[in-house]
């Protein structure tokens, strides 16, 4: 495990971000993270380090790149964000705010909805997953405890997402009219909790795990693999580099060098990781 960035409260929302992706002031590749506790959305880049490309902003629990430049992220409420410009993508009535998010190869945001508050003490109230598009938001299905990762099998047909509250990972089929079919139970996590969450291009699924480090699930929904993480909270993880083997961790601690609290961790893989399309919305 390479150490990149330390010191957050929650680091989390890994996104990668190739050479040639405009965000505020130009390309600027690396990778993108949020501290979701300590506010802000930052950048790693091997050449300048970290710096900031959405200050002060909490709760950022999901992020995707932009088709037109800039990034998507969560929040109270779903944004678009390109340097000093903002747009709002996505806000609902009722809900608290919104955590961890993708998109599918059409470019169609896919995000979890909130109805409670996590970091509040509040008892898990069940949320639901929204599809945005060109059309506006539409409620693909509901009833996960506390919604978390979600991701895409490589043929686009299955979506996958944690819910944290109940430490599983939940699989819906996408019908030829893209509703929501066969809900059922992918994975359970062996810590008892499912967190961020990506997809390898063998359509095996990698999930964060809290305590227990990353799982890697068979496309099955078998664990095939954990991979230790020097921290007591495993919070999410991406896929990026030149190739796709780079793996990206955050967490909410340093269990090596407790000072550094949360941390961003980079590692190898044999099985690159699933592109995920930038958001068109």
């Amino acid at each position: 495990m390479e150490t990149l960035a330390y010191g957050y409260g929650l680091a989390e929302a890994p996104v990668w971000v190739p050479p040639d992706h405009e965000l505020a002031d130009g390309p600027s590749g690396g990778l993108l993270f949020s501290d979701v506790l300590g506010g802000g959305l930052h950048l790693w880049s091997a050449a300048s380090g970290v710096t900031t490309v959405v200050p002060k902003r909490r709760g950022i629990g999901g992020a995707a790149l932009h088709a037109d430049g800039g990034v998507v992220v969560t929040g109270r409420n779903v944004q678009h964000v390109w340097g000093s410009q903002t747009r709002t993508v996505l806000t609902l009535e009722g809900a608290t705010g919104f955590n961890d998010m993708t998109t599918d190869t059409d470019g169609r945001v896919y995000v979890g909805s909130m109805r409670f508050m996590p970091f509040e003490g509040g008892q898990p109230v069940p949320g639901e997953v929204w599809r945005v598009d060109g059309d506006g938001a539409t409620e693909l299905f509901g009833d996960i405890g506390w919604p978390n990762g979600m991701g895409f099998s490589p043929d686009g047909r299955t979506i996958y997402i944690s819910d944290y509250a109940a430490g599983k990972v939940i699989a819906h089929d996408l019908t030829s009219t893209d509703e929501a079919r066969n809900r059922r139970v992918f994975a359970e996590s062996p810590s008892r909790a499912a967190d961020g969450l990506a997809v390898d291009s063998e359509g095996s699924v990698w999930v964060a795990l809290g305590a227990g480090g990353l799982g890697r699930f068979s496309a099955g929904g078998t664990l095939e693999e954990v991979l230790e993480v020097p921290a007591g909270f495993v919070a999410s993880l991406c896929f990026g580099g030149t190739d796709g083997r780079d793996l990206y961790i955050t967490t909410a601690d340093n269990t090596e060098q407790p000072d550094r609290r949360g941390t961003v961790f980079r590692t190898r893989v044999d099985v690159p990781g699933l592109p995920v399309t930038p958001a068109s919305v």
